[in-house]
């Protein structure tokens, strides 16, 4: 199985919607806060896919890396959920790591809110990623899908339709 960066970005929010979204099902298509995002990672930085490297690797897709100085460029639309987006470039450092990129960095860019955030991987994330990949194995291998975690962040969220829809 391939681990994503959503998958961990996922993983690190609501494992329901890290369920959903593995297995198929998402309504991200059709909602605002996505096509927003998506349209900011267009328009933030026009400059960008000239002076950096568009990289797959291990079933990751790092959009904005600069070689020569080892560093990934995240675009995020907000600062809401920090600590996935955190973990998430975390994991493509490690990814670069194991792939012998030696001491890649990260930078978390918030265009709209004129931020940014340097992210390095310690020996603690280190040591703590592979266990978030046998989670993240263990959620979506796992025959049901996760409850709902009902939590205020549910209402923003692409699956909030799906998840409360009896309710």
């Amino acid at each position: 199985m391939h681990i994503t960066g959503k998958h961990i970005n996922y993983y690190h929010i609501c494992h329901r919607k890290l369920w959903l979204f593995h297995h198929g099902i998402s309504f991200q298509q059709t909602h605002e806060n996505v096509a927003d995002g998506s349209l900011l990672h267009q328009t933030a930085y026009p400059q960008r896919a000239a002076r950096y490297r568009e990289i797959q690797i291990d079933g990751i897709k790092i959009d904005f890396y600069d070689p020569q100085d080892r560093v990934i460029h995240e675009i995020k639309r907000s600062d809401k959920l920090e600590h996935a987006s955190v973990a998430q470039l975390q994991y493509y450092l490690c990814v670069l790591e194991r792939h012998g990129v030696p001491e890649p960095t990260g930078l978390l860019e918030y265009p709209k809110l004129r931020q940014t955030q340097t992210v390095a991987l310690t020996d603690a994330d280190r040591a703590a990623i592979p266990q978030w990949e046998t989670d993240v194995e263990r959620i979506v291998t796992a025959a049901g899908c996760p409850p709902v975690i009902n939590k205020p962040l549910c209402k923003q969220c692409s699956y909030y339709e799906f998840c409360y829809v009896g309710e």
